[in-house]
């Protein structure tokens, strides 16, 4: 029990990282700078509550009152009776008869100044309104912005599969887990931190009366031996010879193989796997050195491959990541609909939509810097096939699978 993280401490390292996709701080004070005064209670609950409502819609996250947007901590000078009214704001400014997926809200002394911590978790099977029906989502710009409720609806299956990863697991311990990336992790993220520690911070991991409980997503990310915890767990490649997969006689599969591990291996052994199918010629530059030639623009397949592992349904466990390498195009299947929020033509926009289903993974991922900020994959793929005068990526989605087919012909003209 001596490496249970201290909230207040988990608090401070949250104020030294600064604000994110997951973490907005608010301050309690406003006027010139040599007469400064304290906000309205009524109006800092407001922003509490439009701010959780946010996260809860989008993909989760914190709000933390008394913290200036350069991380100074001004604090929360106000009365009981006000601090009171904003620990109350998750409910009585949310609408009537649903109860926000609070995980903390509560007062607590950070350098002798008061302030207030809230988090909440992504939703799951409802969307949330303030208490005058109104419903915030938080957009790319890390802004808190209204939406529309009727785009926001999701299915049993997408609610199975968004609530995958956060669920904990019997039985798993830290033991089960690479210890040695997790520590490197740890001490990149912050210096002292234990394995337990960064864990709990990034909500992977939770104390209970039995000791430390392991979400999936922990497992999925960091599992030792990644079948006993996920059967699918996995890219499987296969080359066709030829535009089309025929089948009897005619059968012309080249090659079928699989990479599988946690995700932070997946990631690297399969752009391993994939790159030798890339290669098209190998010619003497202009500075009279060998250059490898590829099919596909290297960066967008590997975009493509990083979304894929991360954004996967998991919960469809009898299904894995397909590559499908044709002479004409090749095709990255990825088990899972499209969340019902986006559409196909939302990404073709390229306006940086972005919804994760698999918010703690995809939280890890960008914490670790193997994912850059959100929402930013599919507009950096068609960039690059734009800018290297390929034809453009087709998206395609059906109750099973959300696929990116590249095509390795140039545009005309």
């Amino acid at each position: 029990m001596t490496d249970i993280l201290i909230l207040q401490e988990r608090i401070k390292v949250s104020v030294l990282i600064g604000e994110s996709d997951f973490r907005e701080f608010k301050s309690a004070i406003e006027g010139k700078p040599d007469s400064k005064k304290p906000r309205l209670a009524k109006k800092i609950s407001e922003d509490i509550a439009e701010a959780l409502v946010a996260f809860a819609n989008t993909d989760g996250g914190e709000v933390i009152i008394g913290i200036e947007d350069d991380t100074t901590i001004t604090g929360v000078p106000h009365s009981d009776d006000d601090i009171e009214m904003m620990l109350n704001a998750p409910f009585s400014h949310v609408y009537e008869g649903q109860e926000l997926p609070l995980v903390y809200r509560l007062k607590t002394q950070i350098n002798d100044k008061t302030i207030l911590f809230f988090q909440v978790d992504k939703g799951i099977s409802e969307i949330y309104q303030l208490r005058d029906g109104r419903v915030m989502r938080r957009n790319e710009k890390r802004q808190t912005v209204p939406a529309d409720i009727k785009k926001l609806q999701f299915d049993k299956q997408e609610i199975k599969s968004r609530e995958y990863d956060r669920q904990f697991v019997d039985g798993a311990t830290v033991a089960d887990l690479d210890i040695n990336l997790l520590q490197s992790l740890a001490d990149g993220f912050f210096k002292g931190y234990t394995v337990e520690r960064y864990l709990q911070h990034l909500g992977l991991a939770q104390y209970a009366s039995n000791g430390l409980r392991l979400t999936r997503a922990a497992l999925l990310l960091f599992a030792k031996d990644i079948q006993r915890w996920h059967p699918r767990c996995q890219v499987r490649f296969i080359r066709i010879s030829g535009n089309e997969l025929l089948a009897g006689e005619k059968y012309n599969v080249v090659s079928d193989e699989f990479v599988q591990g946690n995700i932070y291996e997946l990631i690297y052994k399969s752009w391993e796997q994939i790159r030798p199918y890339l290669a098209l010629k190998t010619e003497l530059s202009p500075q009279t050195s060998f250059e490898q030639k590829f099919s596909y623009p290297e960066d967008a397949c590997k975009e493509a491959l990083l979304n894929a592992i991360v954004h996967r349904d998991y919960s469809s466990e009898g299904r894995g990541i397909e590559v499908m390498i044709f002479n004409d195009r090749l095709e990255i299947k990825s088990p899972g609909a499209l969340l019902s929020v986006i559409t196909i033509k939302d990404l073709e926009a390229l306006d940086n939509r972005h919804e994760s289903r698999n918010a703690k993974i995809a939280y890890t991922l960008k914490v670790s810097k193997l994912m850059r900020e959100m929402g930013e994959g599919i507009k950096r793929i068609f960039t690059l096939f734009e800018e290297n005068h390929f034809q453009k990526p087709k998206l395609y989605s059906n109750t099973v699978w959300f696929t990116v087919t590249f095509f390795n012909k140039h545009k005309a003209g």
